[in-house]
C-alpha cells in the first residue's frame, strides 16, 4: 500500500462544466494513481494510503446518477482502510465532498465548497489548503487548467509537502473521452514550478492542436492553417518555447 502525502485538488468549472485535478507529493509518478477524471461525470482525488479504486468506483457512482457525498459516503462506508484513506469529490453538477481519516499523517484536512474539494496531508499546516481555496475561489475568470496550476503553485508556496518534492501533475477533461489536457512531472526538485513551465509551452502549442483534433459531432476534425504552421516549426522556435530542437 502506497501512502501519498500530498495536496491535491479535484475541482468543475463553472462557467464551461470542465473537470480536472491537480495533485503534488513527494513521491514519483503521482499523475499515474490519483486523479481520476470524466467528462459530464465528475472529478476525483485519491490519496494518503491511496486506493485508485475509489476514484475507478467513485466515477462510475456518480455516472450512476449519485451526487458527490451519496458516492463518497457509499466508498467509505465499504472501505476498511477509511481511516488511512484521504479522497475528494466534485460531480458534474458542481457538488463537493471529502474525507480524511483519522490515521492519516498530520497535517491532515480538507476545504469543500461549491465546484472544488482540496485536501491535503502530511503538510506542513492548514495554510498549505487554505491558499489553495483562496486561490481557486478568487480565479473564476481564468480557464480550469490555469486555475488549477495555480491551486497547486499557491499550496507549495504555502508549505505543502513536509517531506519536501517530487511529482505534480494536472488532468482536466472537456467534452470528449480523451483528455483535454494531462502533464506529468514524474521526478523533479520542483514539480510545480516545473509544471508551470510546461503547462506554458502546452499552452501555445498542444491545446490550439487538442482544440482541433476529431470529436464525436467532428469525426474529422480541423486545424487553422496558423496552428498547423506553428506545428511545422521546430519547438525552442514555437509560441511559449519548449523542447530541445533535437
Amino acid at each position: 500500500m502506497l501512502e501519498l502525502n500530498t495536496f491535491s485538488i479535484a475541482a468543475r468549472c463553472q462557467r464551461t462544466g470542465m473537470l480536472g485535478v491537480a495533485v503534488s507529493t513527494a513521491v514519483p509518478g503521482v499523475g499515474g494513481i490519483c486523479p481520476f477524471v470524466k467528462p459530464y461525470v465528475g472529478a476525483i482525488a485519491t490519496q494518503s494510503w491511496v486506493n485508485p479504486y475509489l476514484g475507478i468506483d467513485g466515477l462510475a457512482l456518480l455516472e450512476e446518477g449519485k451526487s458527490a457525498q451519496e458516492a463518497l459516503d457509499s466508498l467509505i462506508k465499504n472501505d476498511p482502510g477509511r481511516d488511512v484513506r484521504q479522497v475528494g469529490f466534485v460531480d458534474s453538477k458542481g457538488n463537493s465532498a471529502a474525507w480524511t481519516g483519522s490515521g492519516c499523517t498530520d497535517w491532515h484536512g480538507h476545504i469543500t465548497g461549491p465546484d472544488f474539494a482540496v485536501q491535503g496531508n502530511m503538510l506542513v499546516g492548514a495554510r498549505t489548503i487554505e491558499a489553495m481555496a483562496e486561490t481557486f475561489t478568487g480565479t473564476s475568470a481564468l480557464s480550469l487548467a490555469e486555475r488549477l496550476v495555480a491551486v497547486l503553485e499557491a499550496g507549495q508556496s504555502a508549505g505543502g509537502d513536509k517531506r519536501g518534492r517530487q511529482s505534480a501533475s494536472v488532468l482536466v477533461y472537456k467534452d470528449e473521452l480523451y483528455p483535454y489536457l494531462s502533464l506529468r512531472v514524474d521526478e523533479h526538485a520542483y514539480p510545480v514550478a516545473e509544471l508551470r513551465r510546461i503547462y506554458e509551452v502546452a499552452r501555445h502549442q498542444l491545446l490550439p492542436f487538442v482544440d482541433g483534433m476529431p470529436s464525436r459531432k467532428d469525426p474529422i476534425g480541423g486545424l487553422p492553417k496558423s496552428v498547423t504552421d506553428m506545428l511545422m516549426t521546430p519547438p525552442p522556435y514555437r509560441p511559449g518555447g519548449g523542447g530541445s530542437g533535437l
